[in-house]
């Protein structure tokens, strides 16, 4: 493992992005959760309360019995800014106390009610949803590739699956990273593939397409899709939103309801499962994931993490210089595994020299975060033994 003493944890005073995600995000997500819903009184001056906390106050402990955060880090963090703990852990412990608020642990009517349905759903019933599942009519004989982008860059629908020629190549020059060549060779023979999701709707839908493409061709046997066991991040993935895809798949016309009938089919004989965990919600990296869910991962022909998100719990959400290898990051891991990721923070390995250089050069900064560039990185060797 490379030195994580030279690659700082990141806080949310480590630069402008987690400070605005911290100071502006979340206030503005607060306020649009209020809207979503004809919430009472109780829940305005609960989400009234954390609005103020978050940006002005100091993390405290919920009222009741706080579970299993306490393994996770609330007894350190209490007392202290929100800005002061690593970012990674602040910003899950934002998700987790408006849940709260929102009185979705209940008890009460408002019990298990997703505060972001509501924009999830509009994503998923948009007009270009439509236009994205339509493509899939023209795939043509490069459906591998094509599926395996349209996951990678989820819902940025000019390079997703619709690639044309000019947009292929627009979508490879935007990689900052690409495996792919390594990748396939993994998922031959019948094994099971692990995808660890990140959001639902126009996300969520490719991410599907590329399991039904896989069993369709007996790449593998099987499927496992990781999922949030309850809302996370605005917009990841639970089992509802699977649910939701799925009809979305199966209603369309053309060749997209073909691939929702295979989804369906494989649901219903177990050829595809899903796992929702409780450590998909944890405010910590991977590496200190418990032991049924490593062995989880170990009995995988591979396993992909999507999202940013994800990549950040998988390789640590620390200032790694740019050319630590992604294989050294994620040498702790249980078997073979693969990052799909549109960059959205300031975590980053894996890149050449040249491509650091290139970038810093032409967008210093911004490339980290603006969801331009993307990466496919995969690690076929990695092992639990080191």
């Amino acid at each position: 493992m490379p030195d994580s003493a030279a690659a700082p944890v990141i806080l949310g005073i480590t630069g402008p992005f987690p400070h605005s995600v911290l100071a502006e995000r979340h206030p503005a997500i607060i306020r649009q959760v209020r809207d979503a819903f004809p919430y009472g009184p109780e829940q305005h001056r609960a989400l009234d309360a954390l609005l103020h906390n978050c940006t002005e106050g100091v993390i405290e402990p919920l009222p009741g019995d706080a579970g299993v955060w306490r393994d996770w880090g609330l007894d350190t963090y209490a007392g202290r800014s929100w800005f002061d703990v690593p970012w990674l852990w602040s910003e899950s412990w934002f998700y987790r106390r408006l849940l709260d608020a929102v009185g979705y642990f209940g008890p009460g009517p408002w019990q298990g009610i997703d505060p972001f349905r509501p924009f999830k759903l509009a994503e998923l019933d948009a007009k270009e949803t439509d236009e994205e599942l339509a493509a899939l009519d023209d795939l043509g004989g490069d459906a591998d590739r094509a599926l395996l982008h349209g996951s990678l860059w989820g819902n940025r629908a000019d390079l997703g699956f619709r690639l044309s020629a000019a947009e292929s190549g627009e979508a490879v020059a935007a990689l900052v990273a690409d495996d792919a060549t390594a990748l396939w060779p993994l998922l031959h023979g019948g094994g099971t593939l692990c995808l660890v999701a990140d959001n639902a709707g126009r996300e969520l839908v490719p991410d599907l397409l590329l399991i039904a493409h896989l069993l369709d061709t007996d790449r593998i046997a099987r499927a496992v899709l990781h999922i949030k066991p309850h809302p996370y991040y605005v917009s990841d993935a639970t089992t509802a939103d699977v649910l939701d895809a799925l009809r979305r798949l199966t209603a369309a016309p053309g060749a997209a309801a073909g691939y929702g009938r295979t989804l369906w089919s494989a649901m219903a004989d177990g050829r595809l499962t899903m796992r929702a965990h409780p450590f998909s919600c944890a405010p910590l990296p991977y590496a200190e994931m418990p032991g049924d869910l490593r062995a989880d991962f170990a009995s995988a022909a591979l396993t992909i993490f999507k999202g940013d998100l994800n990549y950040r719990r998988l390789v640590g959400d620390r200032l790694w210089a740019p050319t630590t290898p992604f294989a050294e990051v994620t040498a702790w891991f249980p078997g073979p595994v693969a990052a799909l990721r549109t960059l959205k923070s300031d975590v980053v390995t894996g890149l050449s020299a040249d491509t650091e250089a290139a970038l810093d050069a032409a967008e210093p900064e911004r490339w980290r975060t603006a969801g331009t560039h993307a990466l496919i990185q995969v690690n076929p060797g990695a092992s639990a033994a080191t």
